[in-house]
């Protein structure tokens, strides 16, 4: 019950939103379970007449007929039990005689029509509410599943790259599908058996109680007996469930970083390895999925196996008891009728302990705190016009310290460039600027007004990003570069491609910029790749750049090819300039020097190459000597 209250609440705000139809499908799901009474109804009524015998309770009422029994509470409520059940049937038959043959009398017309019209309304009536019962509660479901899917992607997306650092894409994948999927398929199949057969036990039971308490009584003791495989055999689905999911989310990761890695693999002959460990992991998830088919198969038998045993004790308590006919096969078709709903909510009880899992995931997901605040900015932004200030700023992740009081300007139109080792913090300071971080420490400005105050969307409309590592999703050319700017025309995204010196082999794809590129790009080489993300920058025609090492990973030929468009972008724009290969600084007015996440050197690139410090030093391992800058 805790499981089934804990999905309750995690779905219940996105229920509420669907409450009409909801409760049209309950309401449903409940004249369902009450119309399997009716069965017994028939039943005992039918058999009652074809035997033409008066039943127990009418055999007892005239038996105690003007005579007092002892005076005790148990014969009282005999009494009025039997009573009761006289009056039952004595208007059951009366509301059917017409419409229902008996023993010993002729069989007339309104009785065949009786007959064959009363056992097919019963059973539409039944089906059709069973139908848009279990069909409203579905297209409950598959809409709460739609809004959940669409609120875990918002949330993933609203997170900060901390929380990216740290998980697996297997994961990330698994909970948008996978544990989505797990409540879809809950809400589905299960929430409409939970609705349903409930109200069918309930029903049929109030049925056998009318037939003859005592027995019914003596029925419900077996109930108990038929939950106690749903405990033991849920807990072990739930733990199967759990070792699943930790291996299949390991075995997505690994797919995932195999084929991206493809070219890695082939080159050193990793494909026996990785062979081995998705192996690992498949025979993980194998075991994992037998574990919980054991356990989901064996609570069937058991509930079977218990069922047969109160129904055996049943038939010979109804023997011993002396039943009338029509009691015997009441009792007998509502314990019929009992043993699918309770095998049923078997299997209910099954997928909720699987589903809890998910549930529990999602539940995580949703408790994660972005490590920066997107929503606490209030301000916007109508440009950039003064300069970018950075106050004493200092960065830490985790317990490693990446940047130590960092304080500069960067004017409007100022160009500066950033130079260091690899881990001296360069790229550290980029994700600072576009506030995928916050500062440990001090604070940036943007025209005076801190980034923490500054709508992070407006902000952002403010920075263009070309990096080393493009990204090129699989769709057209032209809304690769239209990424850049939502609105962006036609001639636009082509006056950018021509910027980008981009325009050329574009229309040399077979569809022009129509052409589909292929997921990550594949179909471009490098180079294109790298003045499309350029193109993508200039549609965007933000006032501040970022460079994050943009030409690193090309050769020397594509290198100057993409400088003279890279050149041709940071015009009349303030620029940040990252770069591994010191020659593309030269016309930077400023270049900072970073090691160990502090600024050891500051000035023009002929400055700094005459200082013979740690510029110098690393411009000379690359061949860069003062006389390079002469002239």
């Amino acid at each position: 019950m805790q499981h089934v209250l804990k999905i309750y609440r995690f779905g219940w705000p996105y229920l509420r939103k669907y409450r009409g139809r909801l409760f049209i499908g309950i309401i449903l799901g409940l004249i369902f379970g009450a119309t399997n009474v009716g069965f017994v109804w028939l039943s005992t009524v039918l058999t009652r007449r074809l035997d033409n015998k008066p039943t127990a309770a009418v055999v007892e009422v005239q038996k105690t007929d003007g005579k007092v029994a002892a005076d005790t509470w148990l014969s009282d409520a005999r009494r009025t039990m039997d009573s009761l059940k006289l009056r039952v049937e004595q208007k059951s038959d009366a509301l059917v005689d017409d419409w229902l043959p008996r023993a010993g009398r002729s069989l007339d017309a309104s009785q065949v029509v009786g007959v064959l019209l009363i056992l097919p309304l019963m059973m539409a009536l039944r089906g059709f509410t069973g139908y848009f019962s279990s069909y409203c509660l579905v297209w409950v479901s598959e809409r709460v599943v739609h809004d959940l899917r669409m609120q875990v992607i918002s949330k993933i997306q609203g997170l900060s790259l901390e929380f990216f650092n740290r998980a697996k894409m297997g994961d990330l994948i698994t909970r948008v599908n996978g544990d989505t999927s797990m409540l879809q398929r809950t809400l589905s199949l299960v929430f409409s058996d939970l609705i349903k057969e409930p109200a069918t036990i309930l029903a049929v039971f109030v049925g056998m109680v009318i037939i003859d308490w005592q027995i019914s009584l003596f029925v419900m003791l077996f109930l108990p007996l038929c939950v106690l495989p749903l405990i033991v055999f849920g807990k072990k689905v739930k733990r199967a469930m759990e070792g699943n999911i930790a291996a299949s989310i390991s075995q997505s990761s690994l797919l995932i970083e195999a084929a991206s890695g493809i070219r890695v693999v082939k080159a050193f002959n990793l494909e026996e390895q990785q062979r081995q460990r998705f192996e690992a992991l498949s025979r993980q998830i194998v075991h994992h999925n037998m574990k919980s088919t054991q356990a989901r198969e064996l609570v069937n038998p058991c509930i079977e196996t218990i069922s047969m045993v109160g129904l055996a004790l049943l038939i010979i308590f109804i023997f011993y008891s002396n039943a009338a006919l029509a009691e015997l096969v009441g009792l007998v078709a509502s314990v019929a009728i009992l043993f699918t709903p309770i095998k049923k909510l078997g299997r209910v009880h099954v997928f909720i302990q699987q589903t809890s899992v998910g549930v529990e995931r999602l539940f995580a997901l949703f408790a994660e705190k972005p490590a920066v605040d997107e929503s606490s900015g209030k301000e916007s932004l109508s440009g950039f016009n003064e300069e970018i200030a950075l106050r004493d700023v200092s960065f830490s992740y985790l317990d490693d310290v990446v940047l130590k009081n960092i304080s500069l300007a960067i004017p409007r139109g100022h160009k500066l460039g950033i130079a260091g080792e690899s881990g001296s913090g360069k790229s550290t300071l980029i994700n600072l600027l576009l506030r995928f971080y916050d500062p440990t420490e001090g604070r940036l400005e943007i025209d005076g007004t801190d980034f923490r105050s500054v709508q992070a969307s407006a902000l952002r409309e403010q920075i263009a990003l070309v990096s080393q590592d493009v990204v090129v999703f699989d769709m057209s050319i032209a809304k690769n570069i239209a990424c850049g700017r939502k609105n962006a025309t036609r001639e636009e995204i082509e006056q950018a491609a021509s910027d980008a010196f981009a325009h050329e082999f574009i229309l040399q794809l077979p569809d022009g910029y129509d052409t589909e590129v292929g997921e990550r790009g594949v179909t471009l080489s490098g180079g294109q790749r790298q003045r499309l993300a350029i193109a993508r920058a200039f549609v965007k025609n933000a006032p501040i750049l970022l460079l994050d090492e943009a030409t690193a990973a090309l050769d020397s030929k594509t290198e100057a090819e993409v400088q003279k468009a890279i050149e041709k972008l940071e015009e009349n724009r303030t620029v940040v300039c990252i770069a591994h290969r010191l020659s593309t600084l030269a016309n930077m007015d400023q270049i900072l020097v970073l090691a160990a996440g502090e600024i050891v050197e500051s000035g023009g690139f002929s400055e700094l190459l005459r200082a013979n410090g740690e510029f110098a030093a690393m411009a000379q391992r690359q061949g860069i000597h003062q006389k390079s800058d002469r002239g």
